[in-house]
C-alpha cells in the first residue's frame, strides 16, 4: 500500500485500485493531499465538517486569530485543510471513520455540483440566470440540474460537463455528479447555490470554488458512498465556455472599486491633489487590507501557496505606501508582521527578511492612489 501511494501522483489510478476505497478514508486524505488538494475531516457519515471546539463556538470568536488553526487542529472547517501528511496522518489515525472533505480554493479547484432533487421547478428567470426562456417553450420533463446544464451546455454547442468523460466526476449518493476542473486560469471563482436567490450558474447546480469544500471520492455517508464514474480520475482544464458563463453569473469577485495605479513616484504637489481628489488614508487602509488578505490566506495552505511571494507583494505595497506618506512605517511593519505570524507561526526570521527586503524596494518608489474613499 505504501507503494501504491508514493506512486498515486503520477499514476492516480492506483486510488481507485487500493480497494476498498470507501473503507480507507486516511488513503483518500493521503491520496487528495498528494494531488495538491489540502483536506480537511468531515463528521462521522455526513457531509458537514466536523464541528469547532467549545472555544471557537463561542459568541464573538475571531477566527483569524484562532489559535487551533495554528495548533494545527481542525476547527472551522476548510478553513483548516491541510497538505501536511503528518497532521493528516493524526487527525484520521485517531478517527478512522471521518470523512474527507477538499478545500476548493486553495486546491485550485472548481467542482460543478449537479442535484436531482424532486422539488417544483421554479420561475423561468431562475432556470438559467440571464438567459431568458420564452413562455413558447415547453419546460414539459426538466425536473433537475442535469436538464438546466444541459440546455446551458447545448445552447453553447458544448458538452454537458455532466457528459464529460475526460474529467474526474463523482457520483454522490442521492443521484447527483460532482464534476471536478482545476483552475488554471488564475481567476478566484466564487461559491454558488443554484436553488438559492443568489448568484448561481443554473437551476440545481451549484459551484464550489474559492470559500467552499467539496466532497472527496469514497466518503462514505449513510445514504451510501461518493464514487468515481467512468476511468477519468484527473480534473481536466476548467473549459473555456464554462468559464465565461462563470463569469456571465458572477462568479467572480467584484472589481476594486479603487483601482492602484503605480508604483511610480508622486510629487509631493500631486500627492496632495490625489488625497484632495478622494485618494488617502481610507483607500490605502483598503489597498493594504487587499495584500494582506493573500498573505493571510496561506494559514490554510501549509505548502505551494507562493507565501514568500504574496508577503514580498504586501511588504513591497506597504513601502510605497509609507513613501506616498500615507501610512508610516511603524504601522506598515506592524500589520505585516502580524500577517505573517499568523500564516506562518513559528518561522519569524524568514518572514522578517522578506518584509524587509520587499518594504526597502517599495520605499523607493511612492505609490499613487486614485478614488474615493
Amino acid at each position: 500500500m505504501a507503494a501504491e501511494l508514493r506512486g498515486s501522483r503520477s499514476d492516480p489510478r492506483q486510488f481507485i485500485r487500493a480497494a476498498p476505497v470507501a473503507a480507507q478514508p486516511l488513503t483518500t486524505a493521503r491520496w487528495c493531499a498528494r494531488q495538491g488538494w489540502p483536506v480537511h475531516p468531515l463528521a462521522t457519515g455526513r457531509k458537514t465538517p466536523v464541528g469547532n471546539c467549545e472555544a471557537c463556538r463561542a459568541p464573538g470568536h475571531d477566527r483569524s486569530t484562532c489559535a487551533c488553526l495554528r495548533a494545527g487542529r481542525w476547527c472551522h472547517g476548510f478553513h483548516a485543510a491541510t497538505l501536511d501528511l503528518d497532521r493528516i496522518r493524526q487527525w484520521w489515525g485517531a478517527h478512522p471513520d471521518f470523512g474527507v472533505g477538499v478545500a476548493t480554493g486553495p486546491a485550485g479547484l472548481v467542482v460543478i455540483d449537479i442535484d436531482a432533487h424532486a422539488c417544483e421547478l421554479p420561475d423561468r428567470g431562475r432556470l438559467l440566470p440571464g438567459v431568458g426562456i420564452s413562455d413558447t417553450v415547453d419546460l414539459t420533463g426538466l425536473a433537475n440540474g442535469f436538464h438546466t446544464l444541459g440546455v446551458l451546455a447545448a445552447l453553447r454547442g458544448a458538452v454537458s460537463p455532466a457528459d464529460d468523460t475526460s474529467t474526474l466526476r463523482v457520483r454522490t449518493p442521492s443521484g447527483g455528479l460532482h464534476v471536478w476542473y482545476r483552475n488554471d486560469g488564475g481567476h478566484r471563482w466564487q461559491c454558488s447555490a443554484g436553488s438559492g436567490g443568489g448568484r448561481a450558474l443554473a437551476w440545481q447546480v451549484d459551484v464550489r470554488a474559492h470559500g467552499g469544500y467539496i466532497v472527496a471520492p469514497g466518503t462514505v455517508t449513510p445514504a451510501g458512498v461518493y464514487r468515481p464514474v467512468g476511468t477519468t480520475r484527473v480534473p481536466a482544464p476548467l473549459p473555456a465556455w464554462l468559464a465565461r458563463e462563470l463569469e456571465r453569473t458572477g462568479h467572480l469577485p467584484a472589481a476594486p472599486s479603487v483601482p492602484v495605479h503605480g508604483p511610480r513616484p508622486v510629487p509631493p504637489r500631486a500627492r496632495q491633489a490625489v488625497i484632495a481628489a478622494g485618494g488617502g488614508r481610507g483607500t490605502a487602509d483598503r489597498v493594504l487590507a487587499g495584500v494582506l488578505a493573500e498573505v493571510a490566506a496561506c494559514a490554510v495552505v501549509p505548502e505551494g501557496a507562493a507565501f514568500s511571494e504574496k508577503l514580498n507583494r504586501a511588504a513591497y505595497t506597504a513601502g510605497g505606501l509609507v513613501a506616498a506618506g500615507h501610512v508610516t512605517e511603524t504601522e506598515a511593519l506592524r500589520t505585516l508582521q502580524e500577517a505573517a505570524e499568523r500564516a506562518r507561526p513559528g518561522q519569524e526570521r524568514r518572514c522578517r527578511a522578506i518584509i524587509r527586503g520587499g518594504l526597502s524596494a517599495g520605499l523607493a518608489r511612492p505609490l499613487a492612489l486614485r478614488g474615493r474613499v
